[in-house]
């Protein structure tokens, strides 16, 4: 199995700083970057988009709520058309900045709340394959990787759009493919060695082992990793070695 380090980046904002972008950058295959809704302005944006060109990493448009002073992290009560509008506008404004670059987005992985939702309510993940397939179908939707894989297949199909499959390599899963909720304790692995060997399971073997210890069958096309400190930044590192 091939699988492919994703990192959310371009999150800074104005004089706020948000992650090691610079530093991570180059470890990484795929960067999903902020539109402007959930964080970026129009200078992260530019800058975001150069340094992923520089060092050849593959860039996803990453829209969220409209929500700064929440970073996106709080789900909004929005309609069809407004999921829909709001994400074709941020695919929009990432857009012109890859234009101007000679280059362009791949991919859309939803941030925050807008992705836990869409992966909840059918109508939210509609709205969103709806938006991408009104502005170009030859983009993916990237989503949470669960055993429900087939019935998301299936709706995005109908709109013209292939999926790519996100795991988590330090969150624990339950058995239905689902994340351990980080209310819980065991939510998080903080063991880099564990992670490292949940991760050569899943590229070798195709499974992670669930928090129950059932063997969980899953498509990965991408590992998610964050990068807003140090310790991060070489853990990344190390990931990157491993695959």
């Amino acid at each position: 199995m091939q699988i492919k380090l994703n990192c959310d980046m371009g999150e800074s904002f104005g004089i706020w700083k948000m992650g090691l972008d610079e530093e991570i950058m180059p470890y990484v295959d795929m960067a999903n970057l902020a539109c402007g809704f959930h964080a970026s302005d129009a200078l992260t944006m530019q800058k975001s988009v150069k340094l992923a060109c520089k060092h050849g990493v593959e860039i996803g448009a990453h829209p969220g709520y409209p929500d700064i002073s929440g970073f996106g992290r709080r789900s909004m009560n929005c309609s069809f058309e407004e999921i829909e509008t709001l994400v074709l506008y941020q695919m929009g404004a990432l857009s012109a900045f890859c234009k101007a670059n000679d280059t362009v987005f791949t991919y859309v992985k939803p941030h925050g709340a807008l992705y836990n939702d869409m992966m909840k309510d059918e109508i939210i993940f509609k709205a969103i394959l709806s938006a991408i397939s009104s502005y170009d179908q030859s983009l993916k939707l990237m989503i949470l990787s669960t055993a429900k894989t087939e019935k998301y297949e299936k709706m995005a199909k109908t709109f013209g759009i292939e999926l790519l499959f996100e795991v988590f390599a330090d969150r624990n899963y339950n058995e239905d493919g689902t994340l351990v909720s980080r209310t819980l304790e065991h939510a998080v692995i903080h063991e880099v060695d564990v992670v490292l060997n949940r991760i050569k399971t899943l590229k070798n073997e195709g499974y992670l082992v669930s928090h129950s210890g059932e063997k969980l069958y899953i498509k990965a096309d991408a590992i998610c990793v964050h990068g807003d400190n140090q310790e991060a930044l070489e853990f990344i590192k190390t990931l990157r070695g491993c695959l």
